[in-house]
């Protein structure tokens, strides 16, 4: 057994999340959690809601609203929306919590104290008519290095490189079009030169492992060739207020910095939460402990360099030297799992633009594992892929519910119709044993994938494996068995078929988790084969340290009864009623109706 910490990334709080961000952090690490979990590994998943930065700001300003409403709202929003789709995190929170702003501030001082934070003078952007800070990212302009002309404040999405606003030709607001201004402003740098060697031999000791997608150890290493500190405070007023700066309230650490500490702050909220206080360290502290960060590919960036970086600093291990504060020795990424994009046709998910599917309107339409298998089976892995609504219809209808609803439904109705309850197995023939050996060996093969996150292949495996089963009844034809004379091999094969079908749905559970659990009711099981999330309300565990709330919705959930990644026997003389169906067929029609929603 090892012990396993899947980091997802935390959705912003500027509204609902789109089928475009679940299917870069949310499916793929729930995918490999659930299977992990299976495997028999301890696994601790965690994340939350991200809720500070001028972002935010500037949506409650035209809203018309506090910041701290609208946060709560879009919260609410999102925990619901997750929770629905069955990413069955071990603690799912916020950034607007005590426990987190006493994590992030003893980060901080721990980094400044063995040498690795700075303070310097630098240009911050301000909006000549409100007279407010302009983040990073709300200023767009041209990159100089590659001319990419809708370069972010803080990055180039085309060429990956930092970015300050002032590198930026010609700057530009992305709120109102304005030139801003600059003014000199005293901020804290994480002095990342003195973290690049280490970041450097880190980044070079996991590309050895050979198990990082290549476009992310690349991107990773490339960006170290250009380093430079990076400021981790801003002028802003909503946010984490900067220890030694407490006479500065217009002085925060800056969203980033303190939005990928979540994970660590969420680990230790998860373990107080539990009772056992100490209990994280078994995920952080350990050094055989394995952790994987999932995100989307515009997030490697803090996932492969700024957080490494904080943790390097924290722990001492940079050119400055230096002792790691009370939370001892902290483990850096296994891996960061990056995705890239799902685009909705040929165009990119643009709220702002409409172009938009929110996650919450695909559940209420067409369910939770619908959006889970078209994500696994055609989402962004290694590439951008295109979303579109022909292809979620024929991928529904021609594999989800002819390949396996119907192979469980055809399974089911036989043996309800001849036994009414799972039959015992007579002498098995050849054909018997090799679909056996088929969906046997199915566990190695799709496993073997899930673990190295390549849940394209995994899925496609485990429908290989479900074609094989629908061609034995084929071959076999049991529904042609009626005399009483072929009744006992009428009975072996349903019960060959029936074990099939309860082990392949073992194989697509970390897929499709509810489904699982209604295939696993139509076979006669009881309770529940695959746990799910649930959300409960808690009360906030330190209400005067700056949260501002004293309780909040949380995802959370019991899985230690979830099953083993191994064929298990079913159980004779189990009831089967003739069944419903698992899935539903979609009408041709949803396209049009769907791109008629959208405005074609």
């Amino acid at each position: 057994m090892t012990r396993v910490l899947s980091a997802v990334a935390w959705p912003y709080t500027n509204g609902p999340r789109h089928i475009g961000h679940v299917a870069g952090f949310g499916v793929p690490s729930d995918v490999f959690s659930r299977f992990m979990r299976m495997a028999g590994h301890d696994v601790l998943m965690v994340s939350g809601t991200d809720e500070h930065g001028t972002p935010i700001l500037v949506l409650a300003d035209n809203e018309g609203v506090p910041a701290r409403e609208l946060v709560d709202k879009y919260n609410q929003v999102i925990v619901s929306d997750l929770c629905g789709l069955g990413l069955s995190y071990d603690l799912f929170t916020r950034t607007t919590t005590g426990n987190h702003y006493a994590v992030v501030q003893e980060m901080f001082e721990t980094c400044r104290r063995n040498g690795y934070m700075v303070e310097e003078t630098t240009k911050t952007a301000i909006s000549p008519s409100t007279g407010r800070t302009l983040p990073d990212r709300y200023i767009e302009g041209t990159c100089p290095i590659c001319g990419y002309k809708e370069a972010r404040g803080d990055q180039c999405d085309n060429c990956g490189n930092q970015l300050d606003p002032t590198d930026l030709i010609d700057p530009r607001s992305k709120i109102n079009g304005e030139t801003p201004e600059f003014k000199d402003t005293q901020h804290w740098f994480l002095d990342l030169p003195a973290l690049a060697e280490a970041l450097g031999e880190w980044l070079d000791g996991r590309e050895a492992t050979g198990l990082w997608r290549p476009n992310v150890i690349k991107f990773s290493q490339n960006i170290l060739k250009e380093i430079r500190p990076r400021a981790m405070t801003r002028d802003i007023d909503w946010g984490i207020p900067v220890p030694g700066w407490e006479d500065q309230p217009t002085k925060r650490l800056y969203v980033w910095f303190d939005a990928v500490i979540g994970y660590l702050s969420a680990s230790i909220e998860w373990a107080r939460r539990l009772g056992e206080p100490e209990k994280w360290r078994e995920w952080w502290n350990d050094a055989d402990a394995e952790s994987y960060y999932f995100m989307g590919k515009d997030n490697i960036v803090f996932h492969s360099q700024i957080w490494p970086a904080e943790l390097l600093a924290y722990n001492g291990r940079g050119d400055r030297g230096g002792e790691p504060g009370s939370f001892g020795t902290l483990n850096l990424p296994t891996e960061v799992v990056s995705s890239e994009f799902l685009t909705f046709g040929d165009a990119q998910f643009s709220t702002s633009r409409g172009n938009v599917i929110y996650v919450g309107d695909f559940l209420a339409r067409y369910g939770a594992d619908a959006l889970r298998y078209y994500i696994c089976a055609a989402g962004p892995e290694t590439s951008d892929a295109a979303f579109t609504w022909a292809d979620f219809v024929t991928r529904n209808n021609s594999e989800l519910v002819a390949g396996w609803g119907n192979l469980v439904n055809r399974t089911a109705t036989m043996i309800a119709k001849n036994f009414g309850e799972i039959p015992a197995c007579g002498t098995l023939e050849e054909v018997d044993e090799q679909v056996l050996a088929t969906v046997r060996d199915g566990f190695g093969t799709v496993g073997g994938l899930i673990e190295k996150h390549r849940l394209r292949a995994a899925i496609a495996e485990a429908m290989r494996v479900v074609g094989e089963v629908n061609k034995y009844l084929t071959v076999t034809e049991p529904y042609k068995m009626k005399d009483e004379s072929q009744r006992e091999r009428l009975a072996t094969v349903l019960h060959v078929a029936a074990q099939c079908v309860s082990d392949c749905n073992l194989l697509l559970a970390p897929f499709l988790p509810h489904s699982a659990n209604q295939v696993h009711a139509v076979l006669g099981g009881e309770g529940e084969l695959m746990p799910m999330p649930r959300i409960e309300q808690v009360e906030e565990l330190e209400p005067g340290n700056g949260a501002g709330h004293t309780s909040y919705s949380i995802i959370t959930g019991e899985y230690s009864g979830t099953p083993a990644w191994e064929p298990r026997p079913v159980t004779v003389g189990a009831p089967v009623a003739k069944p419903t169906p698992i899935f539903t067929k979609l009408d041709p029609s949803v396209v049009e109706e769907e791109l008629a929603r959208f405005g074609g």
